[in-house]
């Protein structure tokens, strides 16, 4: 049954959940916490959900749901009663993030606007994604079906997510591709998304130096010494500073 040891813990929680918010949003740094409570849509979706499944959780029929569809009308964040999130999610800006029912989601969660934890097909049971801690999930990223994102791991924005997300990785592109970074990155969210690693690119580079080289092994052979060789330029930048600060 709801009671006092419920509503303590949805406090405890929603603390926590402020001081998140004034950690990972450079917006509110300089902001007391009961501005961040009174006007951050991402603490509003929380506490709501907060409360929502405690009540769910206490087998109260109706409420639930309303106070779901309560908050997705005044925040643009849908997250099911029945989903689980550990301490300190954060949601910045949030406007179209959707959450579903079996979605698992851990402590020290970053989820920037339009992100969306889905299910695939009609199946029954666990058909939404399991986000482990630590975890950055970029703008409009796609994350489908029972999958584990794992501890650490960085969505780059846009990305469609339907396989495994080992621990520490990044993953980019549609569908994602997995990428690891440097071994073990530095814990924490990481909101660089100019300069994360893109597979098909590299691919892409690795064949034109390929063709550069036959191009060189040709020119040798025909004695052709000054022929022109095809210039192998980056497709983008691979180094630079940080835009968010890091």
């Amino acid at each position: 049954m709801l009671g006092l040891d419920s509503l303590t813990r949805v406090a405890l929680e929603l603390r926590r959940d402020v001081r998140a918010a004034r950690d990972r949003d450079p917006a509110a740094r300089d902001v007391g916490q009961v501005e961040i409570l009174a006007t951050w849509p991402g603490i509003h979706a929380l506490l709501a959900h907060r409360v929502a499944h405690a009540l769910a959780g206490a087998g109260i029929p109706l409420l639930p749901r309303s106070i779901s569809m309560l908050a997705r009308a005044v925040t643009g964040i849908e997250i099911h009663p029945a989903a689980r999130i550990g301490q300190g999610l954060f949601i910045d800006h949030g406007a179209g993030v959707v959450i579903g029912e079996t979605a698992d989601i851990g402590d020290n969660v970053t989820i920037y606007q339009g992100v969306t934890l889905g299910g695939t097909g009609f199946a029954t049971g666990k058909r939404h994604p399991t986000v482990q801690d630590n975890v950055t999930i970029g703008s409009g990223a796609k994350l489908l079906g029972p999958i584990t994102v794992g501890h650490g791991a960085k969505i780059g924005a846009n990305s469609v997510v339907i396989t495994d997300v080992p621990p520490n990785s990044t993953v980019v592109g549609n569908p994602g591709h997995p990428v690891r970074v440097d071994g073990r990155r530095v814990e924490g969210p990481d909101a660089d998304w100019i300069h994360l690693p893109d597979p098909i690119a590299e691919a892409i580079e690795g064949l034109a130096s390929r063709i550069s080289a036959l191009e060189r092994s040709i020119a040798e052979l025909s004695h052709e010494h000054d022929a022109p060789v095809a210039e192998v330029r980056r497709l983008r930048p691979s180094r630079g500073p940080n835009p968010a600060g890091g």
